[in-house]
């Protein structure tokens, strides 16, 4: 015999698993820190990446200048600019980083909270019934 109830659950288990399982599962993997710093480490490794390309776009650009000028003094200020630009993008991008995963984080584990609540609930079900059971055969003996 179906029991709706259980039927019911289960459905709200899929449902809530095809919704929010993908955000949820990879995250209740980790500790906070472990999944917040994975994170920021493969945003700095990806900021740094773009820079670059950016960088060598920018001195493909400015070639002509560049090669014309060759004065040291001038490169080297150009360099420091470049690497304040590039350490305050950075630190702002880490922080953004920070604060996006942290909050992911914290929802996915509510959401699992939530999942495990759904599947106790849905193995005190699942045990009522022989519970019940087995209460009938002792009062039967």
């Amino acid at each position: 015999m179906l029991n709706e109830e259980k039927i019911r659950i289960m459905t709200g288990i899929a449902m809530f698993e095809k919704k929010a399982g993908r955000d949820i599962l990879p995250a209740s993997r980790y500790f906070k820190s472990d999944y917040v710093g994975g994170r920021m480490i493969r945003s700095f490794i990806f900021y740094t990446f773009s820079s670059m390309l950016c960088l060598a776009l920018w001195v493909l650009y400015q070639m002509e200048d560049i090669m014309s000028t060759m004065d040291v003094t001038a490169l080297l200020a150009s360099a420091k600019h470049v690497a304040l630009f590039y350490a305050a993008g950075l630190l702002v991008y880490l922080a953004v980083t920070y604060w996006i995963y942290s909050r992911r984080y914290e929802r996915a584990s509510k959401g699992m909270k939530i999942y495990q609540a759904k599947l106790r609930r849905l193995e005190k079900k699942y045990e009522a019934p022989s519970v019940q059971g087995e209460n009938e055969e002792e009062r039967r003996v």
